[in-house]
This record gives structure tokens, sequence and C-alpha cells, in this order.
């Protein structure tokens, strides 16, 4: 048995009194409400579009829901179609720290198999709360970024182990989901290096896909490689280096939800740009950014950055987030396509900028997400900093913060108070009752 596998299982059978408290269990239920917000403003999405014309129809051994539809797919390629909608405009939850990532990536697929198992809302909880602690643990451990491998490596774990615990499987079946999901799931760094495709907003979406596959062939006996982990050309041999897992630190309250839908790393300097926008006066002749390295090598430092031409790119460049706020106010989902990406306003502002990696900021960062702009113009000059933006571990989002957010994605009342309805009660209730709400969504109804 490999080691890391039994601690993950042992952790898990004893998930119920670690971390699911009351507070836990309500910061899980805010996170599933974004995951689905976020999902319908990206229902008509492109890559979702051309997802459906070549995957369906679909038919499984498994079946699940088709998000904002009545329709049914095998639960593999659901969990893709939710999991490109869940991701695609940059708008769901986070988490900082060696590696940054996206939990609620784990959401799409263990709400498909909750919901084709039949599984109840507070099983569906422990699987996400399962998912959150394992993906953390990995992301506290190492950054493989920086080896040449893409964040979504951690998702193959943390969602196949979100699976194996909601449906209870014995530790032979979970070592083996666990094993199957991730050998042939490493995914390379270049989804997000350069000129961004479409993948960027769909790659975690496809872990999920096989996280559902390794669980099919798994729960049935199927045998995976061993030991994963720890084996000669196993996972730390391989791509992450040896690696300390902590799984009982609770991450879920170390999460962030995002109030704008931009990179995470750049949300403060969204709302740094939105207190100067309200102050300056004169023509823009520079603007200075005083930023931390993990946001620079990110979304900064490549040359596309500062002349994206497709919206993947766009939501992950500071110089285009900072310039598109400084005209026109708060980013949308809608602030990454033409016109703007040919807008003169903003290109002009981004050849105005420079930025600068301070140690001072490096040190608070991932505690703190420190963003200062000084703007100079022809009657003066203006500073700003933010190091705790809204939605933030440390400012964290209410329940009225997410309704206001639902709003602003979906433009539709019902439908939001809808979600937070059930979900704020999914004890009660099952995966099949939500998605027949979110089938109910007016705007999605087919």
């Amino acid at each position: 048995m490999d080691r890391v596998i039994e601690s993950m299982y042992n952790f898990n059978e004893n998930l119920t009194n670690t971390i699911l408290d009351f507070k836990t269990i309500d910061e899980i239920k805010k996170r599933i409400v974004d995951s689905i917000f976020v999902a319908y403003g990206a229902m008509n999405a492109e890559p979702v579009r051309i997802s459906k014309i070549s995957l369906l129809p679909s038919c499984g051994n498994l079946n699940s829901t088709i998000y904002f539809t009545r329709d049914k797919a095998s639960s593999d390629v659901a969990s893709y179609l939710n999991g490109c909608m869940t991701r695609y405009i940059d708008y769901n939850d986070t988490y900082l720290s060696k590696e940054a990532l996206h939990p609620s990536d784990n959401i799409p697929p263990i709400l498909a198999v909750g919901e084709a198992e039949r599984m109840d809302g507070s099983d569906i909880i422990k699987g996400i709360a399962m998912a959150y602690q394992v993906v953390g643990a990995f992301s506290d451990a190492s950054s493989i970024r920086d080896r040449g491998w893409d964040h979504v490596t951690y998702i193959s774990i943390s969602s196949a182990a979100g699976i194996g615990s909601m449906m209870k499987l014995d530790i032979e079946k979970f070592s083996h989901l666990i094993s199957l999901a991730i050998n042939n799931n490493i995914s390379l760094r270049q989804t997000r290096v350069g000129e961004l495709s479409m993948w960027k907003g769909c790659t975690v979406a496809n872990a999920g896909r096989n996280s559902i596959f390794a669980y099919l062939i798994a729960k049935n006996g199927f045998t995976g490689p061993q030991p994963i982990f720890t084996g000669e050309r196993g996972f730390f041999r391989q791509v992450s280096g040896e690696l300390n897992l902590d799984f009982e630190r609770n991450r879920v309250l170390r999460t962030m939800i995002k109030h704008y839908p931009v990179e995470y790393h750049a949300m403060s300097s969204v709302e740094v740009a939105l207190k100067l926008k309200e102050q300056i006066q004169g023509e823009i002749q520079s603007i200075e950014v005083e930023t931390f390295q993990v946001a620079y090598d990110i979304i900064v430092k490549d040359p596309e950055k500062w002349a994206p031409k497709t919206k993947e790119t766009a939501d992950h460049s500071m110089p285009y987030i900072i310039a598109y706020t400084l005209n026109y106010g708060a980013p949308k989902p809608e602030s990454y396509y033409e016109p703007f990406l040919s807008d003169n306003n903003i290109l002009k502002l981004m050849k105005l900028m420079k930025f600068e990696v301070t140690e001072e900021f490096n040190r608070m960062y991932p505690e703190f997400l420190p963003c200062k702009i000084t703007i100079k113009t022809d009657k003066g000059t203006w500073t700003e900093e933010v190091d705790v933006p809204l939605g933030h571990f440390r400012n964290p989002y209410s329940w009225d913060n997410l309704k206001e957010k639902g709003f602003r994605v979906t433009r539709n009342d019902t439908f939001v108070d809808e979600v937070i309805k059930i979900v704020r009660d999914f004890e009660a209730h099952d995966a099949s009752e939500l998605l027949e709400v979110m089938g109910n969504a007016s705007a999605g109804k087919q």
C-alpha cells in the first residue's frame, strides 16, 4: 500500500471529526453555490458549445445531468461539460500556496457521481471537503509549475479522493482509484504559457472526467499501478519531488471566492485601480505597479500578456486588467472579448506601465495579496495599495456578497434565490434536486 494513499484514506475515515464543523460546512455550501453561478455565466461559451457538438449525445453506465438543461450524458462527459462551464470565465474560487489553484474545480465531478449514484447532500459535502483537503495539502507541499507541470494535475488526485470518500470505498478500491486517476493525467504547464487557448479553461474539466473514468473501473475491482506516489517511477520521482503532506489543516477556510472574473493574483490590482479611477485628474503619464514574484511570473512577464489576442490571455494579464479597470470600471466576463482587446484606450495605458517585484510583497504572499499602484498625471501623483481584497480568507464573502455576485452573473433573482435556498439546506436534499433547480433556469432552457 502506498503510504501517501494510506495516510489520505486514514484522514478520510476521520474527516467528520476533524474539520466538518458548522462553519466549514457553511463555507463549502457557499463554494457549491459560487461554482454554479459562475458556470451559468459560461453556459453558452464557445468551448462549451464546441464540446457539446463534439461529445453529445452520450450515454453510459452512470449518467448525469448537464448543467442548466434536463439532458443527461455519461457521467464523465457530463462532468467535463459542467467543469468547462465552472472554470471557463475564470470566476470560481482560489487557493494560494506554493501552488495556486481552484479547489471548486472538484465540484462538477463529485456532483456528477453524487447524482448518478443517488447520494444525499451530506455525502456530497463530505466528498467536496475531502477533495479540498487533498488538493490543499498538495498545493502547500510543492509547486509543480516550477517543474513544468500544470496545477490541474493535483485536481486529478483530489477529485478522485473526493469521489472515493463520498462513495465510501474500502481502502483497496480507494487506492486503485487514486492511482488510476493520476497515472495518465499529468498535465503540461504549457497550457498556461504564452498565448492561451481554450484548453486553459477546460483542462481541469478533463482531469475531473478522468477521475470519474477511474472510479467507474476501480469500484468494480480494476487495479492500478502501485505504489503510485512513492514507487521507483512514481509521482514523487517523476513529477513533484518528495513531499511532506499534511491533510488535517483546514484548507476550506483558507480558500477565496472571486469578486471579479480575473486571475486571482490580479484581484487586489482591480480594487486599487478602482480606487485610483475615482481620484486621478488629468492625463496619465505613467503607471507604476508594485507586485510579488508569483503574480509577475503568471500574469505579467510573458510578451503575450502585454498584447492579449484571446479571452484566455486577457483574463490572465495584469497589465490588461489594470488598464481596462482604469478606463471602464470593474471587469466583467465580457471584458475580455472584442472590441476591448483592440481598444486603443486600453492599449495606450498598458504602454505606460512598469512593474516592480518587491521583497516586501514577496514576504507577504500568500498570506496577503499585495498590490500598490502609483499613477502620475499632468496634474499630480496618486498612490493606493490593497493587501486583502474582498473574498480573501482574511476578508471573506458573506451570503449577501454571494447573492449579489450571483445576480451580477445571471441577472436572474429567482434562480439565485432558489439555488441558495436548496444548497443552504443541502443535507435535506440530493444532487438531483439541485440539478432540477438548475435546469429550471429560464436562460438555460433549451
